[in-house]
């Protein structure tokens, strides 16, 4: 099913887009969204037609931006506060488990829960006119949705405080140059950019994959020999595979493989 109030579904070769629709607040995320992005990946994960996951907003102003601060403001304790921060986290480490790649179409503006829902993709494409940035501290909070961890892992401690202290917004090219955006487009070209590349990466080998993302991402955070040791292990798992045999003949061959996730 992809029924769900805030989210539309659109699917081509190999890859599936949900785009954020709720534009009269500029995508921002509610506990609603929360829980349908939560479903929605549920979906992701049950549907093998779907080998590449892309993400963005509706409209031409805004990724998300931000959380639901008229919802927020009617947290009434810490520890209401503190469930709210888990649900988007949770929700959000789900899209950097998934066994997919997911790339994120940045559309407009990226700030707070947007930007740290960015960040939980795989590969970022922004459009020119894309804003980034962590203003929470313009609220008298902080980001609460993985913003201070991820941030701090991708672009280095000093940036991070940077950001989430000043709370100051970054261009499209300046998160290119953090490192935080793989590739800037004119607007219009951002949305036929994303499936390009997700057309290409379904015709890649599911598993490997799955492996290469597994790798980088539980890998960077452990010592250089356990992280080699971790590769080492993924690479075995890949020769078990009919993609591997598959690979390495139509390579021999000189023709294009044709991978089938086995």
């Amino acid at each position: 099913m992809t029924n769900w109030k805030h989210i539309v579904c659109d699917q081509g070769e190999g890859w599936a887009q949900l785009t954020l629709s709720r534009p009269k607040v500029l995508n921002a995320l509610s506990r609603e969204v929360l829980t349908e992005l939560d479903a929605a990946i549920d979906w992701v994960e049950r549907n093998d037609a779907v080998r590449v996951l892309i993400i963005t907003g509706a409209g031409d102003k805004a990724f998300v931006a931000g959380a639901d601060i008229t919802e927020l403001n009617q947290i009434e304790s810490s520890e209401e506060a503190e469930r709210t921060a888990l649900l988007g986290q949770r929700v959000f480490a789900r899209l950097e488990e998934l066994d997919k790649p997911v790339i994120m179409a940045i559309n407009g503006f990226a700030l707070g829960g947007g930007m740290e829902l960015a960040m939980c993709g795989d590969i970022l494409l922004a459009s020119e006119k894309a804003k980034f940035g962590q203003p929470e501290i313009n609220l008298g909070v902080i980001p609460g949705y993985g913003g201070t961890q991820r941030l701090s892992r991708l672009v280095g401690r000093q940036m991070a405080k940077y950001l989430c202290m000043t709370g100051i917004m970054l261009t499209a090219d300046e998160a290119a140059r953090c490192g935080l955006v793989q590739k800037v487009v004119p607007p219009e070209a951002l949305l036929e950019e994303a499936k390009r590349l997700a057309e290409t990466l379904a015709k890649k080998a599911p598993i490997a994959l799955k492996y290469i993302k597994k790798a980088i991402h539980h890998g960077v955070d452990i010592d250089l020999p356990s992280g080699l040791r971790l590769e080492a292990s993924y690479f075995g798992l890949t020769f078990d595979t009919d993609d591997r045999k598959e690979g390495m003949d139509a390579f021999l061959n000189k023709r294009e493989p044709r991978f089938t996730g086995k």
